[in-house]
């Protein structure tokens, strides 16, 4: 697989794909030729976001989804073999955000995000890795953000160093641990993990404010989705450049 392969063989489950980030990850993969399984909470939703695919003549599927259930999980897992019997690309997507600090986060507050931005993906990832074991050339991208970085965190003279909203930082800080993990865990297969900072995107949760278009926020998701087979595995990055940890 490389950056400018055509995608036409290929499997692609992204997360939280009906809209935002997610919707855009999934456009630039079927607009490439993959067939794109767009995982949604509620499947009327996702149907809505598939038929806009295809309207455009390209392959895609809605999938009922929420990456907090187990049993979603194995259903998608029964889903994928059904229909495709592997999965080539499997984008974590799917995230939420809240604004809290850690002096008065609550613990219930703390675990709800981690629900879906940690614990969600490594059970996703989990059900679903014999599926991407069955890949020539298997890729796992998790969506984390600039904010998990604890390097720059501890920097005051980094750009983030005042963005303490504590709950979802630390849900992107553990989910780069489980991409480090997980790559190494792999490191003997052709299967690539990477963590993908997409940036600071105009979506639902990134605000009208941010200073990237939606139309440039599945940039970095897809090329770690279709990374070449010398490519990196267990890194953090954002478009072509190396995030610290």
């Amino acid at each position: 697989m490389s950056s400018s392969s055509d995608l036409t063989n290929i499997v692609a489950l992204v997360t939280g794909a009906n809209r935002g980030i997610g919707f855009e990850t999934a456009r630039e993969l079927g607009e490439r030729g993959a067939t794109v399984v767009l995982g949604a909470r509620e499947l009327a939703s996702g149907e809505t976001a598939a038929h806009l695919l295809r309207a455009r003549g390209w392959k895609a599927q809605a999938l009922r989804l929420d990456v907090t259930k187990p049993e979603d999980h194995a259903s998608a897992y029964q889903y994928l073999l059904q229909q495709h019997g592997r999965l080539d690309i499997l984008v974590n997507n799917a995230g939420i955000l809240c604004y809290d600090n850690a002096v008065t986060a609550s613990p219930s507050e703390l675990r709800r995000i981690f629900e879906t931005n940690f614990f969600g993906v490594v059970g996703l990832t989990q059900a679903l890795l014999p599926l991407v074991r069955k890949s020539a050339a298997g890729r796992i991208v998790n969506l984390s953000s600039i904010l998990g970085s604890l390097t720059l965190h501890s920097d005051p003279s980094a750009p983030i160093y005042t963005s303490k909203v504590f709950s979802y930082n630390a849900s992107k800080t553990a989910l780069n641990a489980f991409t480090v993990h997980l790559a190494y865990e792999l490191r003997d297969t052709a299967i690539k993990v990477n963590s993908a900072d997409p940036g600071w995107v105009k979506t639902a949760m990134g605000g009208a404010q941010a200073p990237l278009e939606v139309s440039e926020g599945g940039g970095t998701s897809v090329r770690l989705a279709t990374l070449p087979a010398d490519g990196p595995s267990g890194g953090f990055m954002h478009l072509e450049r190396t995030l610290p940890w």
